[in-house]
This record gives C-alpha cells, structure tokens and sequence, in this order.
C-alpha cells in the first residue's frame, strides 16, 4: 500500500484526480471503476476542470460504477447514475454508451447482478478502481460480514450506512433499503485501486481497515492483500495512523 498524506479535501481530491487522470493520459481506452459519495465530489470536480482546459481526454474511456440503489430509476436524483452525470459524464465528452452501473429498476436480483458481471467482464475488467471508505469498512455497498468471494450482488443496507446516506434524501424512510453492489472480488481484481478518505470521523476506521487484521468484518480490511493500492487521505482521516506511515 501506498499512502499520500494531504494537508486537507481539496488537497485530496486533487491529487485523487492527479492520479486518475495519469491512469486516462496512459491508457486512453482504459476501463474506470468509479464511485459515488460525497469523497469523490472533490476529485471529479478536478477532473471537470482539466477537461475543460484541454489537458484530459475522456472520449475511449469506459466506466463501470461500484453500486445501485434497488428500485430507483436513473432520472430519479437520488440514484447514483442521476448523481455520476451531474458529477461528472454530462462534463466531459464521455461516450455514455461506455458508462455502466448496475440496473436499478431490474426487479429480480439474480438477473440484474448476473448482467452486470457480464458487462464487466465483456470490458476486460478494471483498470483503476476508485473507492470511498465506509465509517464500518465498507466498500462499495459490501457491508461488515460479506464473504471476499462474492461478485456483484443484492445487500440489504446496515442501519448504520443508510443513516449515512440519508443526508441526500428527504427522510430515512426514503432511502432504499437494498442495493446492486460490485462485490469484494471484482473490487479485488482491479489491476489498481485508488481509495479516497476525509475526515476525523474516518481516522479509526482507516486505521482499523489498513493496519488491523484482515476480517469479512471490515471489508476494506481485503485491500491489505491487494498488490497495487494507493491510499489518498487528508490529515484528519490519516490521524490515528501517524506512527504508522
């Protein structure tokens, strides 16, 4: 693993995007794997930015997204495809046919996460893999106690993450209870993975996850074995890991 130490979010997402764009620049035709969040708002911001000055071109680039809420439609503001075009793909001249998330609106989970390891598969897997961290450990929408081996599948929501998510929605009620999510094996067989992480909340989490036992119980924890991560954290986030890095 290899951390870089920012002095604050904007610092973070700027050298996130440092980072991606090298991953684009490099491999033109590369496959992305990205994510939603407030994290990554910073980094795809960045991202906007050098397209419009000329210095990124997204045109052959093909994304493939972590997650999908279950039953919310891609025009519904709250789901992640809604919240990749805002972001980022309505931005930059991205071929959308080339952008993919899990299907949403497909009621029968089996059929939605069937096809969806089918579309990643068909790219030629990840290239770079963008991921946020969970204050439980998780990645994607892989809750605590998920087996490593799984591809994408149906999780139902801890608590605690739809606590978290219910900021961009009217009430608690209103956040979904499931969601088609990348599994921790497709996440691990990304030839690179990126992890963004911000804030004081984060600081235990982030030294439970890289510097703790490896356990299904923090599942950002796997990422230990992977052979080409990189950890992009501020100086809050990297708090408790100090003698450490």
């Amino acid at each position: 693993m290899r951390f870089y130490r920012a002095k604050d979010y904007n610092d973070m997402s700027r050298k996130a995007a440092n980072i991606i764009s090298a991953q684009i620049i490099m491999k033109p035709q590369c496959v992305l794997g990205l994510a939603t969040g407030s994290t990554p708002i910073g980094a795809y911001r960045q991202l906007v930015e050098w397209y419009n000055k000329g210095d990124l071109d997204f045109s052959e680039v093909t994304t493939v997204n972590l997650d999908e809420y279950k039953g919310l439609a891609r025009d519904n503001r709250q789901s992640y495809y809604y919240f990749m075009n805002e972001n980022l793909f309505s931005k930059v001249n991205i071929d959308t046919d080339r952008t993919f998330l899990p299907d949403g609106m497909e009621a029968d989970s089996e059929i939605a996460c069937r096809k969806y390891n089918e579309i990643i598969h068909s790219v030629g897997g990840v290239d770079l893999q963008l991921l946020g961290l969970g204050h439980n450990g998780h990645i994607g929408f892989n809750e605590p106690g998920i087996a490593f081996e799984t591809e994408t599948h149906c999780v139902t929501l801890s608590e605690r993450t739809r606590k978290a998510n219910m900021r961009f929605f009217i009430s608690e009620d209103h956040v979904p209870r499931q969601a088609y999510t990348m599994g921790i094996k497709t996440i691990m067989s990304a030839h690179k993975i990126l992890v963004v992480v911000s804030g004081e909340d984060k600081a235990d989490i982030v030294r439970q996850a890289f510097f703790g036992p490896v356990t299904p119980q923090i599942p950002a924890s796997i990422l230990q074995l992977h052979n080409d991560v990189t950890i992009v954290a501020d100086e809050a986030a990297l708090s408790k890991c100090t003698e450490k890095i």
